[in-house]
């Protein structure tokens, strides 16, 4: 009987252990988040509670399964699970970790700091030294757990003898992949495109919604996503309308008879201007910048604070300004005109002339 009770017993006291080390671990993070407000890493820790139970509760299972003699007929085959599962919980309680530093770190610039391009420049740098940092992780601990059978350290010595033949087919085979790496690595710290950017790629506007290390996702205006190898962004030319200033300058270019009162249409729109929120006040203006025989080229220019009141902004000019028209100055528009060129219902009008008399003429070529 006792016999029996001893596994469970060495059971039941490691879960009562890992629960109680959870709950202290908890309740201590909880009072410094409380005492400390301004530092979200405390809260953040607290996602850690789950993984570091599982560390817990393996490492004393393993350390005490001989003890307690469970087992004892398959005791290397449960100390082997024991080991790789105390491995795996390791490198998840490192990743959430430093998923929480990050994440503190990020939190705590965005509420400082008023500058948005560069939150938005170390919001994509933590998050791509996150996935690094997890990627490196996920192999050192598929790596350890590995070499934790035999057969594998026998193994080991032969692979490392031939690693540098095995790196460079790797290398060649995954040409496209390490590169790829590599330029995600070079968008996040050289600061070319981030998280948030409105971009213009291969003729299609959208914001930067995702960036990995091997492809950067675009979602357009009308809500679908381009999905696209970073590599893209370090050999082919962009628009990155986020870029430095987020401020843009825009122009609604209109086609006007030449009749258009130029003086009214830049009254109305400043008019136009002034009711709006998307205008920043910044400079406006409306010229005209080309003739052609039968309409004039208006373009009307305005400013906004970024790339999304830009685009309304001048949605709005370019309706208002044709409706004002339209209503108060008609003739303005372009037109077709099929009324008759001046001067040629008069030529229609006027009697033909006689024919000249044969006597006028004078004698014919036959006459002598």
């Amino acid at each position: 009987m006792g016999g029996a009770l001893r596994p469970l017993i060495v059971v039941g006291a490691a879960v009562l252990l890992s629960l109680a080390a959870g709950w202290a671990v908890d309740r201590s993070l909880r009072r410094m988040d409380a005492k400390h407000p301004e530092t979200p890493l405390w809260g953040l820790l607290r996602r850690c509670g789950v993984p570091l139970q599982v560390v817990i509760l393996t490492a004393i299972l393993r350390g005490g399964y001989h003890a307690g003699h469970l087992a004892d007929d398959h005791a290397a085959g449960v100390g082997q699970l024991l080991v790789l599962v105390l491995i795996a919980a390791s490198g998840w309680l490192v990743v959430r970790v430093a998923a929480a530093v990050t994440d503190s770190s990020y939190a705590r610039y965005a509420a400082t700091s008023r500058d948005v391009a560069k939150i938005r420049r170390l919001r994509t740098q933590l998050t791509l030294i996150q996935r690094v940092l997890t990627a490196i992780v996920a192999v050192i601990a598929v790596a350890s757990m590995l070499f934790t059978f035999p057969a594998m350290r026998t193994v080991g010595a032969s692979m490392l003898a031939s690693a540098g033949i095995i790196g460079i087919v790797a290398g060649v085979a995954a040409q496209s992949t390490l590169g790829n790496l590599f330029a995600g690595l070079q968008i996040a710290f050289g600061d070319m495109v981030r998280i948030g950017d409105t971009v213009v790629v291969d003729g299609e506007w959208g914001l930067v919604e995702e960036i990995t290390l091997t492809y950067l996702s675009v979602r357009t205006w009308d809500e679908r996503r381009i999905t696209m190898p970073v590599s893209y962004f370090t050999s082919k030319p962009f628009e990155n309308w986020s870029r430095g200033d987020p401020r843009m300058t825009g122009t609604v270019l209109l086609h006007l008879d030449h009749a258009t009162p130029m003086g009214l249409l830049r009254k109305r729109l400043f008019e136009i201007l002034e009711e709006t929120s998307e205008w920043d006040r910044r400079a406006w203006g409306l010229v005209v910048i080309d003739t052609t025989p039968t309409t004039i080229q208006v373009r009307a220019l305005v400013t906004a604070k970024d790339s999304d009141d830009i685009f309304n902004l001048r949605c709005l000019v370019r309706e208002q300004l044709i409706d004002w028209l339209r209503c108060e100055h008609p003739y303005a528009l372009p037109r077709v005109s099929t009324a008759t060129a001046p001067g040629h219902e008069e030529g229609q009008d006027r009697p033909a002339a006689p024919p000249p008399d044969a006597k006028d003429l004078g004698p014919g070529p036959g006459a002598r």
